[in-house]
């Protein structure tokens, strides 16, 4: 009798333990993760439209691309279906570009500058590209990968694609550098360091702390995104078809609302 008790209750301890371990585990889905990103995004359009001037909207906007470019190459590992996955980018990249050229270029047409769909569209096609040579011999694997930095470079500034090269190499670090391994992390952050910092630079805000002046590069609030990435767990999180639809709706959408937004206070 002892014994038996002895075994429930021990039992029982683990069930518990592993509960409040659950609890107290914090992760968070893809779903937080789209939500986060289009939030910063709605940000930084604001302040391009119209809130100019508040520059911390821009700031916390610098998360936005580093946490899409990072779904889209969650996207490509978890998809059941590439081709429909690149073909739904392609129509939403079609759908977007004329909101995209009123809200950049307040135009219907500018050919100068693409929306952000084609660059994610050109990351595909370089993952892509690495995956058919990924049960290949370790040379070619890495002749292929630096042929698709070498590729995206010149695809991300031939194509004016949002980010343009950056981009498009963006997308690419967080292929190459994607399992959660400690070596992985800090490529990520040496990377996107790089990319956000001498690649792609910009405004810098002076700064005085304790008497030294210092400047503070806008663009470099970008590693933050890592901070979100580094929590998810790999799962989905709350989906549905109504939430797939806002994922890909929101872009163009909030961008023709802002547009009009915009004409009507100008």
């Amino acid at each position: 009798m002892g014994s038996g008790r002895g075994e429930r209750c021990f039992a029982l301890y683990k069930i518990k333990e592993a509960v409040f371990t659950e609890r107290q585990k914090f992760e968070l889905t893809s779903f937080h993760l789209h939500i986060f990103a289009m939030a910063a995004m709605l940000f930084d359009h604001l302040w391009a439209t119209v809130i100019p001037g508040s520059d911390w909207l821009t700031c916390i906007g610098r998360l936005a691309f580093p946490i899409f470019a990072f779904l889209t190459a969650e996207g490509f590992f978890k998809t059941k279906n590439l081709k429909k996955y690149a073909a739904r980018l392609f129509v939403f990249a079609l759908i977007s570009e004329i909101p995209f050229n009123l809200m950049i270029g307040s135009r219907l047409f500018y050919p100068v500058h693409q929306n952000v769909l084609w660059t994610f569209l050109i990351g595909i096609g370089l993952m892509k590209i690495n995956e058919q040579v990924k049960d290949k011999k370790t040379v070619l694997r890495l002749l292929t990968a630096l042929g698709t930095v070498i590729l995206g470079l010149v695809l991300g500034i031939i194509s004016f694609a949002d980010y343009n090269a950056a981009g498009v190499l963006t997308v690419l670090v967080f292929y190459f550098f994607h399992e959660k391994k400690w070596w992985n992390l800090i490529a990520q952050i040496i990377c996107l360091w790089y990319i956000n910092t001498e690649m792609i630079s910009g405004f810098y805000y002076p700064l005085n702390i304790f008497g030294a002046e210092i400047e503070l590069l806008r663009q470099s609030f970008a590693l933050f995104a890592l901070v979100p990435i580094w929590l998810y767990g790999g799962k989905q999180g709350f989906y549905n078809k109504a939430v797939k639809a806002a994922y890909y709706w929101f872009y163009p959408v909030h961008m023709l609302i802002l547009c009009m937004i915009r004409e009507i206070i100008v």
